[in-house]
């Protein structure tokens, strides 16, 4: 059966590889965003601007509604019991003192939980949500430290919480693999990303870096990091006959029904999920145990359930970034021309997961040099199966890949963003597609001037004030464009010039409903009162996950093919009487609630006038954009120049971040106010990253030894210092509105400016994270 895998994996690369040949040759106007979205021209309406969040309003006076705060009738609280061992099989399970608690109603186990299918695991089919594909609760085997094993229903959440307190356990232990070390001992494998290895080669890289006069070679480490959005992971449901109804914390809605669907046996509209707010997702607002178990309790209590994670819940069964080891060589000539650069290493997953970290994202992009060599290798660990997390692969490739550019730097005696300038590819380093757009060079310019980086002393510890030691670092940051299949939107026009836009994707805080009203008012030439966005619920149109950057290109490509059959729509019913006649859509554009010809203004008439002449109330369509090929004509990139300032106490080694400025090139830029907020956000996680968080992770056992925030710290306000944010607002050719992501992008770069920075004012070279005081005395 193995063999027999192998060769469709084999089979399936092959004609990927040859699919993309294609693609890549084919002419730019065979492709999507080969002809630029009309609305880049537009210079003068709502894109760009700072509106604030329509649903502002809603959340500050709490009536936005989240997962956990929808009311159902005769609802029931539920509390988790998790197991503490690594790997092996229940022995004794007594849950007679729990189910004899007040107010509890049942006690679901493996002896009598509902028999359901295992979840298919998310990236293995194109509606797969399970964070991994273990059985849910279905028998005595226990997977990793920290799997659910019981769960409690009662009358209220005090109930449930005391009585889950009362189950009692004993396992038959089995040996567990929790090291990493003694992992890599037994021999690594290739990993794999998105069906693709994660490996790529050019020339003899080895041998170039021996033979290089101007080299370094570095091992940068990164810990495990868990998942801590400010909503907890909450689920409120209920089965109503044979259809089940799920509030959610969500970020991949339709994923979540179609999964949960096969997992009870269920046709997909059987299912429906809905998710109107989400308070932070990063990755980590898939699908878990957690819902699995809250309906499969519904359905044995016969009543609707509430199942809110705690804190501990959440790094007990919610997945995280796994841990990495990285080996970044550099070798160049005396002008600062890489000659040979080199990024490979390890990380851990899980055997039920098919997520390993695929830090070497970043290189394949970055920098032009004659050989290449990229490979991640991966180890299977007893562990709670790891998932995506922001960036995930080039949060943490880039600290290693930046930190050895500055150590390079300085082993040539160059500025290190002269460095980075020098080795600027003229086309993608590992593909050799043309760049979309890539304007790099004008966010360092720009950046470096806004910061102040010319009074920088490169010779590190020549700054004191006082006790503080003071330096500066840079570093670049990237992340790509995508674009996932799956895209429609069904888009409704009424005789008063209102429309309303239909698609099943999520707003978890960063403006999407927002941002989308301003480009979709912006696209029909509508004032903003005038456009309602329904989203996040399973039955609308569309197949798209708030993930990897790009939920606002897959909506923009999406309303840009459901707005082109409408315009269609609106020429047929304005008939031969119109002064539209004889029209084509791609010759008509929209303005001042009506439809006007591009290169006759004059020639307009009103949405109203012409559904009045045709007597239409409405009309109303619904479409697909095409496959997302222009990932595969052009190499295409969101970039940013980050800039950091640090200061170490002498006495004490205490780092503090004092400045930050990042300078962004993610094409169109189409609100202000909310992509400042997401480029903030981004870097505020990436110090984090850089200067506290950690997973603890006894390896005797495999289990979390921090699951709170008071002890797996992030920061707070006093660690931030102020951000600066700025842009170049260069539009994308190529893709919707002219925009790229810009969610993830503030987190790349970060930790490596920060580390760059603290080096600058010390002297240490620190190339394992987090860097905590104890590094740097």
């Amino acid at each position: 059966m193995k063999i027999v895998d192998e060769a469709k994996e084999m089979a399936q690369g092959l004609m990927q590889a040859a699919m993309g040949k294609a693609v890549a040759m084919a002419p730019d106007s065979w492709m999507p965003g080969g002809r630029p979205d009309p609305l880049i021209r537009h210079q003068h309406g709502y894109i760009g601007k700072p509106v604030s969040r329509i649903d502002g309003p809603l959340k500050v006076s709490g009536a936005a509604p989240f997962a956990s705060e929808f009311p159902m009738e005769r609802m029931l609280y539920a509390a988790v019991a998790y197991s503490t061992i690594a790997k092996g099989r229940i022995s004794s399970l007594d849950v007679e003192e729990a189910e004899a608690a007040p107010g509890v109603v049942l006690v679901m186990t493996f002896r009598n939980a509902p028999r359901m299918k295992e979840p298919p695991i998310f990236l293995s089919g194109p509606k797969a949500a399970g964070g991994d594909g273990l059985p849910v609760m279905q028998d005595d085997r226990i997977h990793w430290n920290g799997q659910p094993i019981a769960v409690v229903l009662a009358e209220s959440q005090e109930q449930a919480d005391h009585a889950k307190s009362l189950v009692r356990a004993t396992y038959e232990a089995q040996d567990a693999l929790t090291s990493f070390a003694k992992a890599q001992d037994q021999g690594a494998a290739q990993a794999q990303f998105m069906g693709q290895p994660l490996h790529d080669a050019k020339g003899e890289a080895e041998e170039v870096f021996d033979a290089s006069p101007f080299k370094v070679d570095a091992t940068y480490v990164t810990p495990r990091h868990n998942h801590n959005p400010i909503e907890l992971h909450a689920v409120t449901l209920a089965w109503e006959g044979d259809r089940l109804r799920v509030h959610d914390a969500q970020q991949v809605v339709v994923h979540a029904a179609w999964t949960l669907s096969q997992v009870f046996g269920l046709k997909e509209e059987q299912v429906v999920v809905t998710s109107p707010f989400v308070g932070g997702g990063f990755g980590s607002k898939t699908l878990w145990q957690h819902q699995i178990l809250a309906a499969a309790a519904a359905k044995l209590a016969d009543r609707p359930v509430r199942l809110v994670l705690s804190r501990e819940g959440v790094y007990r069964s919610v997945g995280g970034r796994s841990q990495t080891e990285q080996r970044v060589a550099l070798g160049a000539d005396a002008d600062g021309r890489l000659k040979a650069l080199i990024h490979t290493g390890v990380t851990a997953k899980t055997p039920s997961n098919i997520m390993p970290e695929p830090f070497i994202l970043p290189t394949r992009s970055a920098y032009a040099s004659d050989t290449l060599l990229l490979d991640v290798r991966q180890v299977e660990l007893d562990m709670l199966g790891n998932t995506f997390m922001r960036a995930p692969g080039e949060a943490v490739g880039t600290f290693a890949l930046e930190c050895a550019m500055d150590e390079l730097a300085e082993t040539l005696g160059m500025d290190p963003i002269e460095l980075r300038l020098r080795n600027e590819p003229k086309e993608d380093p590992v593909s050799g597609l043309p760049f979309s757009a890539r304007h790099i060079d004008e966010a360092w310019r720009m950046g470096a001037e806004r910061f102040g980086w010319n009074t920088r002393n490169p010779k590190p510890r020549s700054r004191r004030e006082g006790e503080w030691l003071i330096g500066m670092g840079c570093a670049t940051g990237t992340y790509p464009y995508y674009r996932m299949p799956g895209g429609a939107a069904r888009l409704t026009l009424t005789r008063d010039a209102h429309a309303t836009v239909d698609i099943a994707v999520h707003e978890m805080g960063m403006g999407t409903s927002t941002v989308q009203t301003q480009v979709i008012a912006e696209r029909l030439g509508l004032p903003m009162e005038n456009v309602t966005f329904n989203y996040g619920d399973s039955t609308l149109p569309g197949v798209i996950m708030a993930g990897g950057s790009q939920q606002t290109a897959a909506i923009g490509a999406s309303v840009i093919a459901a707005h082109r059959k409408l315009v269609g729509e609106l020429l047929k019913l304005a008939g031969n009487d119109s002064p539209l006649a004889g029209l084509k859509a791609e010759e008509v554009a929209c303005r001042d609630d009506g439809l006007c010809a591009v290169d006759e203004p004059d020639r307009f008439e009103s949405y109203a006038s012409i559904l009045d002449r045709s007597g239409r109330a409405d009309v109303c369509v619904e479409a697909e954009p095409p496959q997302p090929l222009e990932m595969m004509h052009w190499s295409m990139h969101s970039h940013a120049a980050m800039f950091c300032e640090a200061r170490v106490n002498i006495v004490t080694g205490e780092p503090r971040v004092t400045r930050f400025l990042g300078a962004f090139d993610c094409g169109r830029i189409l609100n202000a106010k909310t992509a400042a907020s997401q480029f903030r956000g981004g870097i505020i996680m990436g110090l984090g990253m850089a200067l506290m968080e950690e997973t603890q992770f006894d390896e005797r056992n495999g289990r979390i030894m921090n699951p709170s925030l008071a002890e797996y710290h992030v920061p707070v306000h006093m660690d931030v210092p102020q951000i600066d944010v700025i842009w170049t607002d260069i539009p994308d050719p190529h893709t919707p509105m002219g925009a790229r992501g810009v969610g993830e992008i503030g987190i790349t770069g970060t930790g490596a400016a920060v580390a760059n920075a603290l080096y600058n004012a010390t002297g240490k070279r620190v190339r394992d994270l987090p860097i905590t005081l104890d590094k740097l005395l």
